[in-house]
């Protein structure tokens, strides 16, 4: 038996969020982005080593397409973008998030609802990558290649697709975000 429970964040809701994220990258700034990706990781492996509920286990596996796409030479995300995903993934490197992680059940509850909305923040991007990651595979074997070994160099053949993946990216925020006159994070700001 399945059960579908929705949960509207309201205003207030949505500010909790906001100044836990700024809470947390403001704790973040003296992080490199390796060990802000190293800190998210760690959540993973955490949440591997319990037995999740099934709609927090899902979100973790969104977390690990941000941590990928941050660390990703092959995708090279263009730095000012990089650090769009970095400052989502800065709440996942502080260790004191809102419900401690320890506490079983609820323990990532909070990490499963700032990954939705760093998600919904982030679509275009996480759009962007999983289709450079698909073609990537796709074509490496078409041509005998090893795509794990891809994630660490940019090949010329997959250039042009990474290049027009990442306009359309940036188009369709643009377009998302045209009526507030470009595109406005809520939840993370832009490293300093």
């Amino acid at each position: 038996m399945s059960l579908a429970i929705t949960i509207e964040l309201g205003d207030a809701d949505l500010q909790h969020f906001i100044d836990a994220m700024q809470r947390a990258q403001s704790e973040a700034k003296s992080l490199s982005p390796q060990q802000i990706t190293e800190a998210a990781s760690k959540l993973l492996v955490d949440g591997h080593k319990v037995k999740l509920p099934n709609f927090i286990a899902e979100r973790l596996g969104k977390l690990d397409s941000m941590i990928a796409m941050a660390n990703d030479e092959g995708f090279a995300l263009p730095e000012e973008d990089r650090q769009h995903v970095l400052a989502c993934l800065t709440y996942f490197a502080n260790p004191q998030d809102i419900i401690p992680d320890g506490v079983p059940v609820l323990g990532f509850l909070d990490d499963a609802i700032m990954i939705e909305l760093c998600v919904r923040e982030l679509q275009y991007e996480i759009e962007a990558y999983e289709d450079f990651v698909l073609y990537r595979k796709d074509e490496a074997a078409r041509r005998g290649v090893d795509p794990s070994a891809l994630k660490t160099q940019r090949v010329e053949w997959a250039e042009a697709r990474r290049i027009e993946l990442i306009e359309r990216m940036r188009k369709r925020r643009g377009q998302s975000y045209q009526s507030s006159g470009g595109w406005k994070p809520v939840l993370f700001t832009f490293r300093g």
